[in-house]
């Protein structure tokens, strides 16, 4: 599996390692073929407000966008599959400066908050979405059970705050 990521935000907090191993551990979570390629970057407010404006026709910037590439489905998906050989899955856009301030509001690190970010924004490349009820309580559900593998796998120290792993009620109020 192969996890690229750029930080173009300026930002000098964001541990690029760590987005990395969470994206990695998420796709293998969801059992999608080692041999993907997914690409991270960290980018600044106006630039993810422009890419919010020209793709999804939205005001103002937002904390993650995802942009799937292949149909892992057609390429073999599973681990166990016969190897397809490399499949770009796709772009996850993360925003830093965006994210401190819901990290704030909700009580924990900005590197949690971009953990947060980039498993919701591998399940985006996956498919999963949340524009019905049942199906954003199903990914957040899938999102936050994800993240709080990740932190038992690595040893971390899992966030605690009442809004770590939040609903999607409580992420929209963030």
């Amino acid at each position: 599996m192969s996890i690229e990521v750029l930080n173009e935000s300026g930002n000098t907090d964001v541990d690029e390692k760590q987005l990395s191993t969470v994206a990695e551990f998420a796709l293998r979570t969801m059992d999608v073929h080692p041999s993907v390629e997914v690409t991270i970057t960290c980018v600044d407010l106006d630039t993810i407000e422009d890419l919010h404006v020209r793709w999804l026709d939205l005001e103002g910037p937002t904390d993650v966008m995802s942009f799937p590439m292949d149909d892992i489905s057609a390429t073999g998906g599973r681990p166990d599959a016969a190897d397809p050989g490399p499949a770009y899955l796709g772009d996850i856009i993360l925003c830093p400066d965006f994210a401190q301030k819901q990290a704030d509001k909700a009580g924990h690190s900005l590197n949690h908050e971009l953990d947060l970010l980039t498993v919701h924004g591998c399940l985006h490349l996956l498919g999963y979405d949340h524009a019905k009820p049942d199906e954003e309580q199903h990914m957040f559900a899938l999102q936050n059970d994800i993240l709080s593998r990740w932190y038992d796998a690595t040893g971390r120290d899992k966030p605690t705050s009442a809004k770590a792993f939040p609903t999607a009620a409580e992420k929209e109020n963030l």
